[in-house]
């Protein structure tokens, strides 16, 4: 039996570390955090400094009950789970569960996982940090209040089961706010202009207008955009000023959470959640096939730092010698600055190997984990290399006092630029000049105006909104993806061609905060909030003087709250008109998001779906007619589609309320399991489709795909399955050992 017991977080982690030890190591996996607040109630006992009432997590007993077996045939037990405030949570619970077991517990720590890092953690083990635990134990216990003593009041005045939360719902306060900004925004009109210049046995290039007599160029309508082009027309333009320099470009340091989750969602439209859903993968290990197995590829992603170990940039270092040459190592080792608030706890997010490269492993990669690997390497890689060396080109022209621009750059040595792919040119719009010398005239091809209109402030993307966290210290690298995936799951933002907007619930909850509690929703106030938790994770500040300063000032206005927060249950102003009985519309929340009904309901029951214009305004959405599809069997009524509150479809009689009859949606497959029912849809509490037996709970076969009725032509399977992607729709066969696959054309 061995001696030593291992506990990590991820079972993953457990395959990859275990073929680092020998036979006196033992590893498991606690799979997250094993005990918690509860959930039926606050949990926390303010009268007695806020002690937590934590207990064993629900589906975690049999995970304890694992753990306590093995803790009590091991002499010491190191807890290994991620090397953050949340994962010293995590070791701190287990160890309290396990210590009558065994009480040798010893805290390591591995910002990458491998062999060495590994073996050298369990070379200098440490004892459990209780500054860091006592970090996560007060922001734990902080968002327990403020969400299970905000939400009930939110429940009572706007709709049942949403909720509050301490830093979410300042995010979500940052996205109305900026959605107000559009909405009040005015567009004015200004106009461009480019002109097509030729020097004399030269080749042409474009300069774009400056100024007009002196200062910059405003110019607001058509008329005034023509008589300059009038004016213009026909005339010499001089050559004023020619300015070449040289500009040395530097590299940007390698990612940190917050910029690896910028980047992936600017490049791939991924997620913040998904990005770090496809690192930790990256992390905990990938298997390589049979000659490296399961590989760890890169380091912990979790941080906000841009260190780098010497060994790292050593070895980086070395393959940029073997494969670019002398010239593209740097004349120093490159340091980069990390911000004031950064913990610097860990490396900056790197590869593990730096000869591991995305193209030698792309095979043994899924496409996700292949561009987000690419990604880091590439960042990382690019971060060591020398600089890359710019020669720019401004030319200053003029014509009947007109200042015109134009800019040319090119190459001289693209450094760290031939990594990235970009070793010819910085920026595609920007083009190479001819040779221009100071006094030389040019002959104008043609001036062309352009009409524009200023733009409103641009919506959060998930890239820009992590950005703006970051930069007024909302939150931290861990709690960025969670922040925005509440927000979405709550229905509170949603997202439309890569930008996040609040519904109106989200705006509605907004506002009801903000208006009662100004300090909890203060972008400054919660930014302090981090730091003082910092403080407490650095051994600077108590905690529990810390809760009892925050709630000195939040339970005397949860109290004014509780009186104070106006009921706008009844619905909100719309500014639209019922158009059958002309009282006013207003915006409800139901189960299925929002909609337009009367205020005179029951008196009448008029309702309808809403969009809302570019200014904001709601208006309403047509209905479109259901889709008959047969008679009703019980009252000969037409029967039509409808759909659930869930999203799946079902028939249902147009006689309701005075029939009720309904079945479910059928597919029209036969279902392969039993044989007698058919396959149906429906829906999952969290509305995501899927197909099951009409006659469940006697037959239990279910499907996420969508099955079509139509028989394989190669294997003669009895249904074929729907799959979706980037690149369209297609049809495989239900038979896995098959292949067969169809575009939708085919169909």
């Amino acid at each position: 039996m061995a001696k030593n017991l291992i506990i990590v977080e991820s079972p993953a982690k457990v395959k990859t570390i275990s073929k680092f030890l020998g036979q006196d190591y033992t590893v498991e996996a606690s799979v997250g955090h094993v005990r918690d607040l509860p959930k039926q109630k606050l949990g926390v006992d303010e009268a007695h400094d806020f002690a937590p009432q934590y207990e064993v997590v629900s589906d975690k007993q049999e995970v304890v009950s694992r753990l306590a077996q093995a803790a009590k045939a091991a002499d010491t037990i190191y807890l290994a789970p991620d090397p953050d405030r949340e994962g010293e949570a995590i070791a701190w619970h287990i160890a309290t569960l396990l210590r009558d077991k065994c009480p040798n517990i010893k805290r390591i720590e591995f910002n990458e996982i491998t062999a060495q890092a590994v073996k050298n953690a369990l070379k200098h083990p440490r004892e459990l940090n209780q500054n860091l635990f006592d970090a996560q134990q007060a922001r734990r216990v902080l968002d327990r209040l403020v969400g299970y003593k905000i939400s009930p009041l939110l429940w009572k005045t706007v709709k049942s089961g949403i909720s509050a939360g301490r830093v979410q719902s300042v995010a979500l306060r940052l996205i109305v706010d900026r959605e107000d900004e559009r909405n009040a925004f005015v567009s004015e009109e200004y106009w461009v202009f480019s002109a097509n210049l030729m020097p004399e046995n030269g080749t042409s290039f474009t300069v774009t207008l400056q100024k007009i007599a002196g200062k910059k160029a405003q110019i607001g309508n058509a008329a005034q955009a023509q008589e300059l082009v009038d004016r213009l027309t026909g005339k010499v333009f001089l050559v004023d000023t020619v300015e070449t320099k040289v500009r040395e470009r530097k590299p940007l340091p390698p990612f940190i959470t917050s910029t690896l989750q910028q980047m992936a969602n600017q490049r791939f439209s991924y997620t913040a959640k998904r990005t770090m859903g496809i690192a930790q993968k990256l992390y905990e290990g990938i298997d390589l096939g049979s000659d490296r197995g399961l590989t760890a590829l890169i380091t912990y992603m979790r941080t906000d730092s841009t260190r780098i170990a010497d060994e790292a940039q050593s070895a980086c270092k070395t393959f940029i010698l073997d494969h670019f040459g002398s010239q593209y190592v740097p004349a120093k080792k490159r340091v980069y600055k990390a911000k004031s608030s950064a913990q610097d706890a860990h490396e900056a997010i790197r590869p593990v190997d730096v000869t591991i490269t995305p193209e030698s492993i792309k095979a043994y990669l899924s496409p996700e984990h292949y561009n987000l690997y690419s990604l880091i390497w590439q960042r990382f890689v690019a971060s060591q290399m020398a600089s890359a060396s710019i020669e720019d080109t401004a030319i200053l022209t003029s014509c009947d006092n007109t200042l015109w621009r134009a800019h040319g750059q090119r190459v001289l040595f693209p450094g760290f630029l031939v990594v990235q792919g970009q070793s010819h040119a910085e920026k595609d719009d920007l083009e190479d000049l001819p040779p221009i010398t100071q006094g030389q005239t040019l002959a104008c091809l043609g001036i062309t105006p352009e009409q524009k209109f200023t733009q409103p402030p641009a919506r959060y993307s998930e890239a820009s909104l992590v950005k703006e966290l970051e930069e007024k210290g909302i939150g931290r690298p861990s709690t960025y993806a969670s922040i925005i995936s509440t927000l979405l799951d709550r229905n509170y933002v949603v997202v439309q061609e890569r930008h996040l907007i609040p519904t109106d619930l989200g705006r509605v909850v907004a506002k009801q905060l903000v208006e009662n509690f100004q300090q909890l929703m203060d972008v400054g106030f919660t930014a302090q909030m981090e730091e003082n938790l910092d403080k407490v994770a650095m051994g600077e500040e108590n905690w529990v003087s810390l809760m009892r300063h925050f709630t000195d000032d939040f339970n005397p206005t949860l109290a004014k709250a509780t009186t104070n927060m106006k009921s706008i249950k009844q619905g909100i102003e719309s500014g639209l008109t019922c158009p059958e009985c002309q009282s006013p519309l207003m915006i409800k929340f139901g189960k299925a998001g929002s909609f337009l009904a009367c205020s005179q309901y029951p008196k009448c029951h008029f309702t309808s779906n809403f969009d809302r214009g570019e200014d904001g305004k709601p208006f309403i959405v047509e209905r479109a007619k259901p889709e008959v599809v047969g008679t009703c069997p019980k009252c000969g009524k037409d029967l039509v589609v409808k759909n659930t509150r869930a999203g799946s479809r079902f028939i249902a009689c147009t006689g309701y309320p005075d029939c009720d009859y309904t079945k479910s949606f059928s597919t029209g497959v036969v279902c392969p399991q039993c044989g007698k029912g058919e396959l149906v849809e429906r829906s999952s509490k969290k509305g995501k489709l899927f197909y099951s037996c009409s006659t469940y709970p006697s037959c239990t076969f279910a499907l996420w795909r969508r099955p079509i009725n139509k028989v394989c032509p190669l294997c003669q399977a009895p249904y074929l399955l729907e799959k979706k992607s980037k690149s369209g729709t297609s049809y495989i066969c239900s038979n896995s050992e098959c292949g067969y696959t169809s575009s939708e054309d085919d169909q």
